[in-house]
This record gives structure tokens, sequence and C-alpha cells, in this order.
């Protein structure tokens, strides 16, 4: 049988996605029956929720983290596991991942020997790598997460590159308590204003998962230079048809939030622009208008809203926003702990 990983979600079926879900809500539940009586099941529940006892994670982080980091450290703990973290360039050696390359720079070992090395010492590998954010047409290739997963013998996990399946995850689970059924539920995907163009991996994410769900998906966002790569447009199509939803995109704000149910903001980079931003600049400038506000919130259904954090507030989206009840970005943020422990969870032992 292959090796399996977790990379992207486009990798799961549906099924396959509930299932982590049901695992995730059920780690969640057994976590708050633990906090309100721990003395009745600190060795009931809890024992038998350890499938990593006597396991461990390599974390690698080539990019900051606070809620990755801290979520993964504390859910391996929990499953009964161990993590190591490390920083390749800094308390660990740079990495090289070119083939073939002549390694006369500031890379000291390449990525054959470090994953291979490091499947001798850990049941699990876990790797956050944003892009170069100079060519897309290089950073699309997402060559550092895909490196992991060849030269490895243990299963690897996605912490963010050009995706990121855990936030999707997250989001999924939070949305499925609020919502309960996700058919015909009208989902907006809104690009918002940053002084910085950012990562598209976390919107990649959005309309991977909200089209795997089936909702009724509308990628909202200034001009078509800031329409997501054609592949993943493509994934949110397929997935809208084999679950029934749709995709669209659309320019129009009013009409975008009306009746939707859903409103998950993200700012990011076009990518005719990518690594050219002063050029960038000043379409993004001419678009803070499409900050999440009350009044955009009142075209919607009641709608939730939420982002993957961190979020700067007054500017990708107001204080009355983020502090309203209709704000389930909390939520999101805590489940990130439960469904990395599904994915944890249904990944070890292969390797």
């Amino acid at each position: 049988m292959a090796l399996r990983h977790f990379i992207t979600t486009q990798d799961y079926s549906r099924a396959e996605i509930d299932a982590l879900l049901g695992q995730a809500a059920a780690f969640k539940q057994e976590m708050r029956i633990h906090a309100r009586e721990p003395a009745i099941h600190a060795g009931t529940v809890r024992q038998g929720a350890r499938p990593l006892a006597g396991k461990s994670i390599a974390l690698l982080f080539f990019n900051p983290s606070m809620r990755t980091r801290t979520s993964f450290e504390l859910g391996a703990f929990q499953l009964g596991g161990h993590a190591i973290v490390l920083s390749p360039g800094k308390d660990a050696w740079p990495i090289e991942f070119e083939v073939g390359s002549v390694m006369d720079g500031d890379s000291e070992e390449h990525i054959a020997e470090v994953a291979r090395v490091l499947s001798r010492y850990v049941d699990l590998i876990a790797v956050r790598a944003f892009p170069k954010f100079q060519d897309w047409t290089v950073d699309r290739q997402d060559k550092v997460i895909k490196a992991f997963a060849r030269y490895a013998t243990v299963p690897v996990i996605n912490m963010e590159t050009i995706t990121h399946p855990c936030q999707e995850l997250a989001h999924a689970l939070a949305l499925k308590e609020h919502l309960g059924d996700f058919k015909n539920k009208k989902y907006v995907l809104t690009w918002t204003y940053h002084p910085k163009p950012l990562n598209t991996a976390v919107a990649n994410s959005a309309l991977l998962i909200a089209t795997k769900l089936g909702m009724d998906v509308t990628l909202l966002c200034p001009t078509p230079d800031y329409v997501l790569d054609e592949r993943y447009m493509e994934f949110g199509r397929l997935n809208a048809e084999q679950n029934g939803g749709s995709l669209r995109v659309s320019h129009d704000i009013e009409e975008a939030y009306s009746g939707a149910d859903v409103v998950y903001a993200k700012s990011w980079g076009a990518l005719p622009f990518f690594g050219k931003w002063e050029q960038e600049k000043p379409i993004r400038e001419a678009s803070k208008h499409f900050i999440v506000d009350e009044a955009k919130m009142a075209l919607t259904h009641h709608g939730l809203f939420s982002h993957c954090l961190p979020l700067r507030r007054n500017i990708k989206a107001t204080d009355a926003v983020m502090d309203s009840p209709a704000c389930i970005a909390i939520d999101e943020a805590e489940n990130r702990l439960h469904v990395q422990k599904a994915v944890m969870a249904s990944l070890i032992g292969q390797g």
C-alpha cells in the first residue's frame, strides 16, 4: 500500500473528509467532558484516545507560527506523543531542495538526507513553508512539501505551504457546528485589503473545502487579477459538480454579500503581479472598501463570519464584526487542535 500523506484535501474524498471531521468532533467532545469531570474520566476516556503513545512527530517551521505550532505540539502531547520543533536555517541546518544542485551556497544538507534521517527518528513529519513570493510559476510547484513527501518514509503533513489543509478542516468543523447542513448554503470567500501582499494558501484552501462540502461558493475580489490560480478554480468547479454545489466569481460587493450564509475573509496577492508588488499596490490601495463591516454583513442571511487569523482589526474586518455573535473565528482557531489530532491519528503507524 502506498504511503498516505496529508498535503492537500484534494487527495481526500468527501467521505474521508467527513470521517476526519467526525473524529475531530469526538476528540473535542472528549476534551470537554474531561475538563468538566477530570476525576471520573481520567482513566477511561482519556486513556482510550492516545494513538500517538510512544510515537513522535517532527514539526519543521520555515516560517513563523503561533496557532499552528501550539496546536500541533499540544495535540501530539494529548494523544500521548512527543513533538520535536525544528527551524531549518536557525536551530537546524539550512536545507537544499533542488535535485542535482551543486551545494556551494548556504545550504548544508540536502532534503534527500534530511527526510530519510528524520524518518528513522520520528513517526510523522509536518512542514510549514511559505512561497518565496518571487515567481508564481516556481512557487505553485510546492517543491518543499513535495520533496519531503518524495524522500520521507513516514507520513508528511502540510502545516501550510501554498494550501493550508489543516485550516480547511478547522473551518469546516466550525461551519458544521454552527450550520449543521451545508446544502444550499451561500458561501462568500471575499478578498480584503492588507498593507502587504499575502500568500494565497488560505484562499485556495477555503475554495477547495467549501466546494467539497457542496456549498454555493462565490469568490469575491476587486478585479480579475485577484482570481485564484486556475488549478484551484478547476478543482473547485470539479468539487462543486461532484458534491451538488456551485462556484462563481464576482466583483460586485453588494450582490455577493446578499443572502450569504457564510462570509470568509482573507487577503492575498494578485498572481499576475507576484513578485512585482509595487505594480499591484495601486489596485490594492484602491480596494480598501472591501473591508468586512456591519453594513456588508447586514446584507447577508444572518451570515456567519470567519477568518483564519491573525487578522488586522479595522483593516480586514471591523471591531464590530469581530466582536459580534456572528464571528466564529475563535471557534475555528480552537478546532485546529482537534482536526490536527484527527489527522495525526489517521496517519500514524504507516511508516
